[in-house]
């Protein structure tokens, strides 16, 4: 067997999990295959585990398969039951000294910090004490949750020594970057405070060595779409073109769902229009409920990736009013993105978090909680937007969405398309 000669690891939530950094990993998987990496691993969990763990996950038989050459792999627990959850961690870890100990050059990417970071770091220091010597670059990619869920816990409960162990372990990287814009800035403020309370130095060094990685997107998935092909998913599911407005993200309070719901029930458009809530997730159970004589609302638990950008191209309306809550906050949107590249009608959002770097000034803005703003701009976009004004804004969001694009993402990150050069830099 020919032994490879450029390997990239992602540690991360992998397929089947219905994640954004789930696309992220497999875009960049892509990428690498044309950027020099002959062997590209995704290192994530067992699918026992992540369906324990009541994670969204898509059907198994419906998992778009990765191209030649990307190899997902799932290591099984080590230990016996006496130790649940560091079994899963030993696994993880074990595996990947395994893959470091081949004189292999390797580049390492963690995706959300806790705890894929935790496993990049215990395996390279384990390699290197062993002996092994890995010729390794390691990447940390701060995801939203690292900073609205996990950081964020931490101060508010008083957990100083956690947040600690968080920088440590994250600046200990070759490379670490954010989501955003936003996020890099919320971190460097989480740091502050971790400075203040504990007299660490965290926060210097995140300003100076953070740097924005925005999620990649496989942009040709969205474009130039078949319009046959619209027509007859829209018919598949009982809808006309620019008879919907469309929610298509995880159905959570955070993403606005509450606020949408209520906005279209007294928006004067709903006469001509449906709500199609397109997702899965906590609140739906309780929205079908609370929505269950409403014909106006259909209920969408199955829309699979080929899908969705022919639901996005046909729909009035896509909406997703995202607001900030205690446990998360949208640091960057990708669903945004991909509906801009998908056409259709305007992207009714927010400003909350990084939204406004994934639309660029190319969405209707509404205020974050403010069902009056986003009823009235539904009956906007339905009664006073012309076609050449819907077509205009439509052009200028395909062309900000379009730099997201996941070579141009994946070139950025590396900083060449050189790959001896990203390991060696």
């Amino acid at each position: 067997m020919t032994r490879p000669s450029r390997r990239l690891v992602i540690v991360v939530r992998a397929d089947p999990v219905i994640c954004g950094h789930s696309g992220e990993a497999r875009n960049l998987a892509e990428v690498a295959l044309t950027r020099g990496f002959d062997d590209v691993r995704l290192l994530t969990w067992p699918i026992p585990v992540l369906q324990a763990a009541g994670l969204p996950l898509k059907p198994l038989d419906r998992i778009m398969p990765y191209s030649e050459g990307i190899t997902v792999e799932r290591p099984e627990p080590v230990g016996d039951y006496r130790v649940p959850d560091g079994r899963h961690l030993a696994g993880l870890t074990g595996r990947l000294v395994e893959l470091l100990a081949e004189p292999i050059p390797t580049t390492c990417v963690s995706m959300y910090l806790a705890p894929h970071d935790a496993v990049v770091r215990d395996a390279v220091d384990a390699a290197r004490a062993a002996g092994y010597a890995p010729d390794v670059h390691t990447i940390a990619k701060a995801v939203g949750s690292d900073v609205t869920n996990v950081i964020r816990s931490c101060l508010r409960e008083g957990r100083f020594g956690a947040a600690v162990v968080l920088f440590t372990r994250f600046l200990a990287n070759d490379q670490v970057i954010a989501v955003s814009e936003y996020t890099r800035q919320e971190i460097i403020a989480c740091a502050e405070a971790v400075d203040t309370h504990c007299g660490t130095r965290f926060a210097r060094q995140c300003a100076r060595r953070i740097s924005v990685s925005y999620p990649p997107i496989d942009t040709s998935a969205y474009l130039d779409l078949d319009p046959a092909l619209v027509d007859a998913a829209l018919k598949r599911r009982g809808l006309e073109r620019d008879g919907y407005v469309l929610f298509l993200s995880r159905v959570t309070r955070a993403k606005g769902i509450y606020d949408l719901v209520d906005a279209f029930s007294r928006c004067q458009a709903r006469s001509r229009l449906k709500l199609v809530i397109a997702g899965n997730g906590p609140e739906l159970e309780h929205l079908r409920a609370i929505t269950r004589h409403n014909d106006r609302i259909l209920f969408l638990t199955d829309v699979e990736d080929e899908e969705k950008p022919l639901l996005m191209n046909g729909c009035a309306v896509y909406a997703l009013p995202t607001k900030p809550e205690p446990d998360f906050v949208e640091t960057f949107g990708i669903a945004l993105t991909e509906k801009m590249l998908a056409g259709g009608g305007p992207v009714i959002t927010t400003t909350t978090g990084g939204v406004g770097e994934a639309v660029g000034g190319t969405a209707i803005l509404v205020e974050a909680g403010n069902t009056d703003d986003i009823a009235a701009a539904i009956d906007r976009v339905v009664f006073d937007l012309s076609a050449e004004e819907r077509q205009l804004m439509a052009d200028r969001a395909r062309d900000h969405a379009l730099s997201f694009d996941r070579v141009r993402v994946f070139d950025g990150l590396f900083a060449t398309s050189d790959p001896a050069v990203a390991l060696t830099g």
